[in-house]
């Protein structure tokens, strides 16, 4: 069976394609910092009839990142890392003049630091993989700019430049940012809490990255509803 790593797993998006994995027949790998969500998570994940390891802990932390790095292991290795844990900067989101720094540094060590960090752990079980596979979880507001969004946006514009890098660096390896596009979650009603204009579920953007999977583009960046669009 293939292994997979995805951080951010205890809802929204991470959750939505553990289950998705999960039917597919993958064993997981999955993280979040809020342990009774998790818990809660990985058991709806096992009635897929998988293996699921479900860590808590927070990935800028080494020893965390090298635990999930050494549970794959123990379930055969590591076909798929998804990085997919983010943090805003701010909740509610406020302009670049009233950022606190130390909101702009959380963002940039979950976003980016501990993303690549966690390459870095995964990268000899990913290279021996039948095809290794790393998908970041990008923004539109890496690529647009959007009051308020400022330092969220530089940290996944950080982050996507970090894997077109490693998708040049690594051609053996899969490397893909994907925009989901906007999603009704938890961490977009954080950002935004006054905006309840209605939104896809994660669920109906997780089509996307399981097509990426099927098809295996050239590492890039991907927007999910146009992944969605070209079938």
């Amino acid at each position: 069976m293939p292994v997979g790593i995805i951080t951010g797993a205890s809802k929204g998006l991470g959750r939505a394609l553990a289950e998705a994995l999960a039917a597919r027949g993958w064993d997981l790998v999955l993280d979040a910092r809020g342990a009774g969500a998790l818990k809660e998570a990985a058991e709806a994940v096992r009635r897929h009839g998988v293996r699921v390891v479900a860590l808590p802990g927070d990935v800028t932390d080494g020893r965390h990142r090298a635990e999930l790095v050494a549970a794959a292991w123990r379930l055969g290795g590591v076909d798929l890392l998804v990085s997919n844990a983010s943090a805003l900067g701010a909740e509610p989101l406020v302009p670049l003049a009233e950022l606190p720094l130390e909101g702009l540094r959380r963002a940039l060590e979950v976003n980016v630091v501990a993303a690549l960090g966690l390459v870095q752990e995964a990268l000899p079980l990913l290279s021996a993989a039948p095809a290794g596979t790393v998908i970041v979880v990008s923004s539109d507001a890496a690529a647009e700019a959007y009051e308020t969004w400022g330092g969220y946006g530089a940290s996944k514009a950080a982050l996507d430049r970090l894997a077109a890098v490693l998708g040049a660096e690594e051609p053996g390896l899969r490397v893909w940012a994907v925009d989901p596009g906007d999603m009704a979650t938890d961490l977009y009603a954080a950002a935004v809490p006054d905006d309840d204009a209605p939104r896809p579920a994660p669920a109906e953007v997780v089509p996307a990255f399981l097509r990426l999977l099927d098809e295996r583009p050239a590492s890039g960046r991907y927007a999910a509803p146009s992944v969605l669009e070209a079938r």
